[in-house]
């Protein structure tokens, strides 16, 4: 089979692999079809690592996809051969405190496509995956709406840990596919304004058109005094999407005594900081959001009963072997890019 693997920084390389093969009689192999760019993914190719996180190179990325099932082991009973399916990216131990505690996301031994260190990734043409991993999807969805029900499973995990969205008005900082992710259920959960922002005007458009109260750049007005103008009893809660922080900087600014501020940006950087005055004197609630979790198929089943559009996210495709061209695109944020998508 074919996969591209990074090589170094900046650097790809397709690689002939032999196909995976069923181990387990949980295993299912699945035929890739959809694979969405993810800004991480983008961090290890320009970085080569997030954090702890340290590419070995030749290493394989990508985590958000679908695909449509090859083969199953014998005890497989949730898919079967021909089905589509979404592919949640994570496997947990389900046996350590975070797991019986509710928590897989966290598990201690909890491994991730396509994160260095645990599990290649999924920018091939065959992955092996366990069956829990494994969501078949309805006949009216298309595959590239499965891929893309994992960052829609991190927003709404997101919205979920926030406030309740009923009536509430609340500001997105970057609205890229995990703005737009928060963007979505937080309309159909009944938000009242939704404020978002981006230095890209392409992708304020789409958060415009996708139901957006409001929409600034940062690099052309100031967005602290143009919400605060708008609201001057400030945000409900903010959710950082870019992290970045100017981003948080304005996030506390905007947001009332009381206030929760969602953290789900990867920063490039090791620290960010708060002006602890504001923080204080506003009794300001902070929520780091990792991943998801059990959240997927309320991802899915919000697809498949049209309550959010996803393709809004989808702004370009590419095959696999123009893989490298995605990356930069992404990377470079031209020609108006929200979502790359590799179709395989």
């Amino acid at each position: 089979m074919r996969a591209v693997k990074l090589t170094g920084i900046r650097q790809m390389a397709m690689f002939d692999l032999p196909v995976p093969q069923i181990k387990d009689d949980k295993d299912v192999l699945i035929k890739m079809t959809h694979v969405g760019v993810c800004g991480s993914d983008v961090h290890y190719y320009t970085t080569g690592r997030i954090g702890s996180q340290i590419v070995q190179y030749p290493f394989t990325v990508g985590h958000e996809c679908a695909g449509i099932v090859e083969k199953t082991g014998t005890a497989v009973t949730r898919v079967k051969p021909g089905d589509r399916i979404a592919v949640e990216p994570a496997t947990a131990c389900h046996q350590c405190d975070q797991c019986l505690a509710g928590r897989p996301h966290t598990c201690r031994k909890l491994t991730f496509l396509g994160c260095p260190g645990q599990v290649e990734g999924c920018l091939s043409d065959y992955i092996l995956m366990k069956e829990e991993s494994c969501y078949p999807i309805p006949e009216q969805m298309t595959l590239e709406e499965a891929a893309l029900s994992e960052p829609l499973s991190i927003g709404l995990y997101a919205v979920k840990l926030s406030i309740p969205m009923r009536h509430a008005r609340i500001g997105i900082l970057g609205c890229g596919p995990i703005g737009l992710s928060v963007l979505l259920p937080a309309l159909t959960q009944g938000a009242e304004k939704i404020y978002v922002t981006d230095k890209i005007d392409g992708r304020l458009a789409v958060a415009k058109k996708a139901g957006a109260s409001w929409t600034g750049n940062p690099l052309k007005s100031d967005i602290v005094d143009g919400i605060s103008s708008a609201e001057p009893l400030l945000l409900d809660a903010v959710f950082e999407c870019c992290g970045e922080q100017d981003a948080a900087d304005q996030a506390v600014k905007l947001l009332k005594p009381g206030g929760k501020l969602m953290f789900i940006g990867i920063p490039e950087v090791e620290r960010i900081s708060f002006n602890m005055d504001y923080m204080r004197r506003k009794e300001i609630c902070i929520q780091n959001v990792r991943r998801q979790n059990h959240c997927v198929q309320a991802a899915l089943d919000m697809i498949a009963a049209k309550e959010c559009d996803v393709n809004i996210m989808t702004t370009h495709r590419f095959p696999l072997e123009r893989t490298q061209e995605a990356f930069d695109l992404v990377e470079s944020y031209q020609d108006g890019v929200v979502k790359a998508m590799i179709e395989i």
